[in-house]
């Protein structure tokens, strides 16, 4: 600390010596036309008596991450949002500038005009003819970047993670690249985008725990959103019939590797469809944005290969249970199922519906070997408040989860439309929140008026976009993915 201390008030020492030349250390706009990358693809071919023959003008700015200073000439690399390229800077085709050479930092941004040339060493390089110090950089960057103990100072410290790591910079530019293949492909399916508010009065939509604010104008309580989808669902009612939105949830939980408190959905909704047209649709979604994104559906991730090749395996949620060696008389009795649970050492709270109890054990059992893509579908009803019965077995809803690299991407279900079962399970998850349940859904009547209405009969479905660019960034924490995720406060 005392060593960077040091550091800081020698470049603040260089910054008052720059303003007593008359040098404005926090200098006016640059005409920057060229970035590094570009040049490097330009004239990546071109030799050294090219360029002599045929010099290559060029402006760039950037900032200077290393620095080599010889007396009569320095050569020092610039990095902008493309990359790298080294410069040449010498003193006496600088004139007057030359001065600022003895100012300048590791960190420091910079604008530059000169020409292409390629050094002894063949490294494409710029000799500047025009030097601008276009800001001053007070914090030296740290010379090493990794270790266990610096990760969360990354998160905290995003902006000089992106300028020092430039592969975290490149998953946040595919991040943009998913998501807007993700717009691409719903817009060429007759989708249309829409907003829907983040403040509710009721949360609803999922079984979470939600945020709350006031609003002191209308002295009411508000609740950030947790899903979109009752507003969602409002617009299939008043005629629209496919539409979807990309934008945030929140969810008063915890947060880990998978969690983020404030996380990006993308949610659609087609009306006259059901969950197995939905099964087809996100098999066709996801391998069309890993092909734009990736170039490839073998997607590495950890020690992994994911095979995204549709089509992927449906398994019935009870079955895959069984599977993973869970008896079946676990499923329709409560006792048992609960009983099963503890002595296999998974904790189910008290209270605890039949199918809270088989969801915690899919969550130990099963979830952990859902490597490859795989759907689970069809639900016990109580975990799907929101969900169609099956027709052959009413205490099961038509629904899917999408499990990859073991776990949940997506989640979707043929839609309930009939507003008296919907009012029932309303109250049923009412009678769990006042028996403790904090997750439980709440009531909304105009949702139920909006159902008296006829809503079409549809399917909808929510992928969560954090955990897909982690897939195909191959990111172990979704704090890789989140420009800013959230961390406890600084110490």
């Amino acid at each position: 600390m005392e060593e960077t201390n040091e550091l800081i008030e020698q470049r603040i020492r260089k910054l008052d010596e720059l303003k007593q030349l008359g040098i404005e250390p926090y200098g006016a706009p640059f005409d920057a036309a060229d970035h590094a990358a570009d040049l490097a693809v330009k004239y990546g071919n071109s030799s050294k008596e090219t360029l002599e023959s045929d010099p290559a003008s060029c402006s760039l700015a950037g900032r200077i991450v290393a620095f080599r200073d010889f007396g009569k000439a320095a050569f020092a690399h610039i990095q902008d949002c493309t990359g790298k390229i080294q410069i040449y800077l010498k003193r006496d085709v600088l004139g007057e500038k030359h001065k600022l050479l003895k100012k300048i930092d590791i960190g420091d941004i910079v604008g530059i005009r000169g020409k292409l040339f390629r050094t002894k060493t063949n490294e494409l390089t710029v000799e500047v003819e025009a030097f601008e110090l276009l800001t001053k950089s007070i914090r030296p960057l740290p010379e090493k970047w990794h270790g266990l103990k610096d990760i969360e100072i990354r998160y905290r410290q995003r902006y000089v993670d992106l300028i020092v790591n430039p592969e975290v910079r490149e998953n946040f530019a595919k991040r943009s690249v998913i998501i807007k293949a993700v717009r691409d492909f719903l817009e060429t399916k007759d989708f249309i985008e829409v907003e829907t508010p983040m403040m509710h009065q009721i949360p609803g939509g999922a079984t979470a725990r939600p945020f709350k604010t006031h609003h002191n104008a209308l002295d009411i309580d508000l609740y950030l959103r947790i899903a979109a989808e009752l507003d969602l669902k409002r617009l299939l009612v008043g005629g629209y019939e496919r539409v979807y939105e990309l934008n945030k949830n929140f969810r008063n939980e915890g947060i880990s590797t998978k969690h983020n408190p404030e996380f990006s959905m993308l949610e659609f909704y087609i009306a006259y469809k059901d969950y197995n047209f939905l099964m087809s649709l996100t098999e066709e979604l996801i391998t069309d944005v890993a092909m734009k994104a990736a170039g490839t559906l073998k997607i590495p991730y950890g020690d992994d290969i994911i095979d995204l090749t549709p089509p992927w395996p449906r398994l019935p949620m009870l079955e895959a249970l069984e599977k993973s060696g869970v008896p079946a008389e676990t499923f329709s009795d409560p006792d048992r199922a609960k009983s099963w649970a503890r002595s296999n050492r998974i904790d189910i709270p008290e209270g605890s519906s039949l199918g809270k109890i088989l969801d915690e054990i899919f969550k130990e059992k099963v979830e952990p070997g859902l490597v490859q893509p795989a759907f689970i579908i069809d639900h016990p009803v109580e975990l799907s408040p929101l969900a169609k019965r099956k027709p052959d077995n009413p205490s099961l809803v038509e629904r899917f989860e999408l499990f990859i690299c073991s776990r949940e991407i997506a989640n979707a279900f043929s839609e309930l439309n009939d507003p008296f079962d919907q009012k029932k399970r309303f109250l049923e998850q009412v009678e769990a929140k006042q028996a403790g349940d904090e997750e439980a859904h709440w009531m909304d009547e105009d949702f139920i008026r909006a159902l008296e209405y006829g809503m079409p009969p549809a399917a909808g479905e929510g992928i969560g976009i954090d955990r897909l660019v982690m897939l195909l960034t191959n990111s172990q924490s979704i704090r890789d993915v989140v420009l800013f995720p959230q961390l406890k406060p600084e110490q």
